[in-house]
């Protein structure tokens, strides 16, 4: 089956403002912009680049299809973000203020998109993309930190943060979801861990 690299998008504005974007939509900051550059240093040859329509994401791969030359992006709506709910555009000190402890413990607030809700669109999604690939090929997924990491937490990894550009290699085997290794395209990471 084709070898699939999930990689979350470059620094976006609210990501340097500290702020929790789920489904938002801001843009991609300059460092964003350049840590995207920097990626295709490390990224080996894909065969296709399938982005999340949020710009922070769609924008990255952009980037790398223009230098790498492997395109057209296409976009597929179940990459977005988890919906953040009420702590959409919070910062941690005003999500804490609101919900105080819920951080610590893994609690999110009514809004919040569960795990199981999310790992069904996403595996919709990466089944999709699969499927419609040949078996030896390799395909960027330009997606999201969330995304990462309910992947990682169904399959009892550990919950480490994300960086810009970095992500995890993933892969359908009989039509269960094996995961690779862990990858980080760039070496600097301004980014606070939000999705």
């Amino acid at each position: 089956m084709p070898k699939l690299l999930i990689v979350r998008h470059g620094q976006s504005e609210w990501n340097a403002l500290g702020r929790w974007q789920g489904q938002a939509d801001p843009p991609l900051t300059e460092v964003g912009e350049n840590q995207a550059k920097k990626a295709t240093n490390k990224l080996g040859l894909f065969d296709s680049i399938v982005a999340s329509p949020l710009q922070r994401a769609k924008n990255t791969a952009s980037i790398i299809s223009e230098i790498t030359g492997v395109g057209p992006v296409t976009t597929e709506v179940g990459l977005i973000e988890r919906d953040a709910g009420p702590w959409q555009g919070l910062t941690r000190i005003e999500i804490e203020k609101g919900w105080p402890g819920f951080l610590d413990s893994g609690q999110r607030p009514d809004g919040y998109e569960s795990n199981p809700d999310l790992l069904l669109r996403i595996f919709a999604v990466l089944r999709k993309i699969s499927k419609s690939s040949r078996i030896s090929d390799s395909i960027l997924i330009v997606s999201h930190a969330g995304i990462v990491h309910a992947l990682e937490n169904l399959h009892d990894q550990p919950s480490l943060k994300v960086p810009n550009l970095g992500g995890r290699w993933v892969e359908f085997v009989d039509d269960e979801l094996t995961m690779g290794k862990r990858v980080s395209l760039i070496t600097e990471d301004p980014t606070p861990d939000l999705l």
